[in-house]
């Protein structure tokens, strides 16, 4: 009895400080494998990869990881100029809703049916069920305390753009090659106008990876970053960092990123049953709790739960400035030519 004992003290004194997460329903009936092309960062990947494993123990998940803009690529390789080709994918969860708008389009596109979809969603989905949000990205500022005091940066994108005390010390993503990027300039094209890209190549922002303009903030480099929230809370989690996030005061850009289904023709393994059993799940209390520890907002209405340090989803929603889908979608490349004319962008 008392080494029973000593083994439960043992066992509570290694739990304690651990968040554990109680397993989901386990679906031994769904098999086969399914192929997901993702812009997921690798370690919410492999988060996902393994949790996938647990809830479908006979089916084989592949997920191939690329930037939105690196994937429509890889994808319009694999359609073909004449759009009939079959992809190496079965499901698509990319950062954006204006591609999804795109897919549908071309035919490229499967209907899923999810329960109650208007009831549970708290952000804009496929009335048809062609795609559904699953993870939403927040486009913020950020700034690093350790060099500049609060005083010094800018707290509106507006700001970020015309402020000259901030000339050659911002930083922002590529639209030409990440999809968060493109729906950032999109809302604030439509918020400020073009003049708003002229303003950014008149105060020299930098163009380059988020990766990069976090390490500039680190040494002091870059004053103030565009970025999405995730990195910056990951980068505080993760490393103790410093570095705070902006929500800017006239607005923050939420960018909801869609799961979809290839159309069984022209996908991969032709396994529509695993597609919507694993739609569901991710779009269950269980699966949302995995983007939640991706440092991404859930899209269920009644989620409490926010990102690590971040702030209430439904206050961001409050502030958020929006974005034309229909318009980021087919004007997308007028508004990269305007950001290109106006912004110098490194080869």
């Amino acid at each position: 009895m008392k080494k029973l004992i000593a083994c439960v003290l043992l066992l509570s004194v290694l739990c304690m400080g651990t968040t554990f997460y109680a397993a989901g329903p386990v679906d031994e009936d769904i098999e086969g494998k399914v192929v997901i092309y993702t812009s997921m960062y690798p370690f919410a990947i492999d988060m996902m990869t393994e949790a996938l494993k647990e809830a479908f123990p006979n089916l084989e998940v592949e997920f191939f990881y690329g930037g939105t803009g690196s994937l429509q690529t890889k994808i319009a390789g694999e359609m073909g100029d004449s759009l009939d080709g079959i992809l190496e994918c079965d499901m698509l969860m990319v950062a954006e809703p204006a591609y999804s708008l795109e897919l549908k389009e071309y035919g490229y596109l499967e209907p899923i049916e999810i329960e109650n979809p208007g009831d549970r969603l708290r952000f804009d989905y496929d009335k048809e069920g062609y795609w559904y949000p699953v993870r939403v990205l927040n486009m913020v500022l950020a700034y690093n305390p350790d060099f500049y005091s609060s005083e010094e940066v800018p707290h509106t994108f507006k700001d970020f753009a015309y402020d000259e005390s901030l000339k050659g010390v911002i930083s922002m993503s590529d639209p030409l090659t990440s999809g968060t990027a493109m729906a950032a300039i999109t809302a604030l094209s439509d918020l400020y106008g073009y003049e708003y890209f002229e303003a950014l190549g008149k105060n020299q922002v930098m163009v380059e990876s988020g990766s990069t303009a976090l390490a500039k903030l680190q040494t002091g480099e870059c004053k103030t970053i565009m970025i999405l929230e995730e990195s910056v809370l990951k980068i505080r989690d993760d490393e103790h960092s410093k570095i705070e996030v902006i929500y800017p005061d006239d607005g923050v850009i939420l960018i909801p990123s869609t799961v979809m289904t290839i159309a069984e023709e022209k996908s991969a393994n032709a396994n529509l049953e695993a597609c919507e059993a694993i739609t569901n799940w991710l779009l269950s209390e269980d699966g949302q709790q995995y983007i939640l520890k991706g440092y991404m907002h859930g899209v269920l209405k009644d989620m409490t739960d926010v990102p690590y340090d971040s702030i209430d989803t439904n206050e961001l929603i409050a502030k958020d400035i929006g974005v034309d889908w229909e318009r980021c979608y087919h004007e997308r490349d007028e508004i990269r030519t305007k950001f290109q004319e106006s912004v110098t962008i490194p080869e």
